[in-house]
């Protein structure tokens, strides 16, 4: 196929790739620490079935399992002589399937992925070395035996000039292949070199490709924001768009599980299409049933589908200076008075601009709020460090704050170090969490390992630190005091093991809780009842998380692609049917919020997209 053929069928109709392939060949058996090129060549049977089931779900187009077959990602395993010999393979294997279904027009695209290193300057890959990557397995897929490849999808790129210099090697190889060229995006809608859509667009239109696009990144709702994006840069180039299957949970034992249900994925498959993509399809934890519900949602026009959103661009805010901070001491005095406290989740900026911080902490300040807290890398994302932000909030706005701590990506020196640091600041209360993998962020490549976890971190603080020793017994001439809280899912898929943790964590000296947002408070009583009936103790002092759903979009995003979020129906039909969506989601967190009240110390209030004033709402109605 040529590419003037490729694009006349692109514009007959939208194409439908397939989804997933690595995760499933792991759920067939094969152990996660074998390359997945490899089963080419060992097991090309369980690639067979995995591509068979594929085309029976209605896919237009096969991707060859060679994503991660180039010479640096295979010398991993030691396999990079094994290049071409496994790329010819995934050909051979797919063309067997498709060869089965001689009534379907089912094309093969030969999946190239970023090479696993950074290039030059950023890292230590020079740019030649990258071609010669790339055309090694280019190559290979254009010459296989079984007749090569019907096109390329260079794909989960995060470098352009990484995705250029794999264009400018197709294009040497062959002049008339086409080419899918696609991006992946953060969770803040930019590359992880800091690239927004808009500008990805305009540089892809100038390479010599055929569709460009995105996949991976996040679930359906975020993918369609960026396509939206992108058509509107570059609105006569033809798009792309291949979601996960929203944000993956991360399960005991090292597996994966992603949220989004094959239904809702088929109420995005038309969306896509309206924001100007010509093929859609799946990534990461999406299945055959996900593309089976995408080709029925295209092959019938009247098909529910989810609106467009509107794209609106927030201006940087001017910088602020700095001074030095005073001691808080509120906390630990309303914990033993019993005085309800409210606090408000508050994000650094990614940047050293602080007005706009500042100006929130302001506002919320004279709204009630008692105290702020200062999440830390929300998200995996880059940001201002928290207690440099909690800092400048305690100095110059006067309200205490509570310093989230996560112990990923930090050693006991720097755990330790870090936390004298924020205590010298006057940063004395602590929430301690695992914190958010790097994969999921902005670089997914920076180190995610850690020496401690937060129940250890907790009586780290509690049962040393606040006694005058470090880790290692050692005096540090004078006691912290640190207020140190947990984290807690009163709402949680597995009960009993989050009443495990939740007594460790008590037992090593946490003095307070955070939960994970609210939204069904009848079961976050019993939760609490059978804790306190099964470990015979009273639960500890609970500041309740309420999160005011923002519109419709947003509750039905939070429940289908958010682990551990659970809309109730009932909720989500009331965001749905509601005129005043925002002013909806108000009246249904003071309601919650009026629930909880009785058996929670605080309210710990987390807004959408940053609208603190309908946080101030909520706060009214405790006034």
């Amino acid at each position: 196929m040529n590419r003037d053929e490729f694009v006349a069928r692109l514009l007959e109709r939208p194409l439908l790739l397939d989804g997933a392939m690595g995760a499933w060949i792991h759920a067939k058996g094969i152990p996660n620490d074998i390359s997945l090129g490899t089963v080419n060549v060992q097991n090309p049977a369980i690639v067979a079935e995995i591509h068979q089931e594929y085309i029976e779900a209605g896919a237009d187009i096969l991707e060859t399992n060679s994503f991660a077959a180039n010479r640096l990602k295979l010398a991993e395993h030691g396999l990079q002589k094994e290049t071409v010999a496994i790329n010819q393979a995934a050909v051979d294997v797919a063309r067997r399937v498709i060869a089965k279904f001689p009534h379907k027009s089912v094309l093969l695209a030969g999946s190239v992925g970023p090479l696993g290193a950074t290039l030059a300057p950023l890292g230590r890959v020079s740019v030649s070395q990258a071609r010669e990557a790339f055309r090694e397995q280019i190559e290979a897929l254009l010459s296989a035996e079984a007749g090569g490849v019907d096109l390329l999808i260079l794909e989960t790129m995060s470098d352009f000039k990484e995705l250029k210099t794999a264009v400018t090697v197709a294009r040497d190889l062959s002049a008339d292949i086409p080419i899918i060229a696609q991006m992946t995006f953060t969770r803040d809608d930019r590359t992880l070199l800091g690239l927004r859509p808009d500008e990805v667009a305009r540089k892809l239109a100038e390479l010599d490709i055929d569709v460009m696009g995105v996949n991976c990144s996040t679930g359906p709702a975020n993918v369609l924001r960026i396509v939206s994006m992108m058509h509107q840069a570059v609105p006569e180039r033809p798009l792309s768009a291949a979601p996960n299957a929203g944000w993956p949970e991360q399960l005991e034992g090292g597996g994966v599980r992603y949220p989004a249900t094959s239904a809702y994925f088929g109420e995005y498959a038309r969306s896509f299409v309206d924001a100007g993509a010509r093929i859609v399809g799946g990534c990461c934890g999406t299945r055959a049933e996900h593309i089976q519900a995408m080709r029925a949602a295209l092959d019938n026009p009247s098909a529910p589908k989810r609106p467009l959103p509107t794209i609106q661009i927030v201006p940087q805010e001017a910088a602020a200076e700095t001074t030095a901070a005073d001691k808080p001491t509120q906390m630990a005095q309303d914990l033993a008075a019993g005085k309800f406290i409210i606090t408000v989740e508050m994000s650094p900026p990614h940047g050293i601009a602080t007005e706009r911080l500042l100006a929130g902490a302001r506002m919320l300040k004279e709204a009630g709020a008692t105290m702020l807290n200062l999440a830390d890398s929300p998200l995996a994302r880059m940001h201002m460090s928290a207690w440099a932000a909690a800092h400048l909030v305690q100095q110059e706005v006067g309200v205490e704050t509570v310093l989230h701590f996560p112990t990923r990506g930090r050693n006991l020196l720097r755990i330790q170090g870090d936390l004298l640091a924020a205590h010298a600041m006057g940063i004395r209360n602590l929430f301690v969490v695992m914190g958010d993998p790097t994969r999921i962020g902005d670089f997914p490549e920076a180190m995610d390992s850690y020496d401690i976890v937060p129940t250890g971190l907790i009586q780290l603080i509690k049962q040393q630190l606040n006694q005058g020793v470090d880790k290692a017994g050692r005096s540090i001439d004078q006691a912290t005091s640190f207020t140190v809280g947990c984290a807690v899912s009163l709402t949680p898929k597995d009960p009993e093991r989050e009443m495990r943790l939740l007594h460790k964590k008590i037992k090593n000296g946490a003095d307070f809780a955070l939960t994970q947002p609210v939204f069904d408070p009848a079961a976050a009583k019993q939760f609490i009842e059978t804790y306190e009936n099964s470990y015979e103790e009273p639960m500890l002092p609970l500041v309740t998380g309420i999160k005011p759903l923002y519109n419709s979009r947003n509750a039905e995003f939070l429940h289908h692609e958010v682990p551990g979020m659970v809309i109730p129906a009932e909720q989500r039909e009331r965001m749905k049917q509601a005129k005043k969506q925002r002013r909806e989601g108000v009246l249904i967190a003071q309601e919650t919020l009026a629930q909880v009240k009785d058996f929670s110390h605080g309210t710990y209030l987390i807004p959408a997209f940053g609208r603190f004033d309908l946080i101030a709402d909520i706060i009214d109605s405790l006034n």
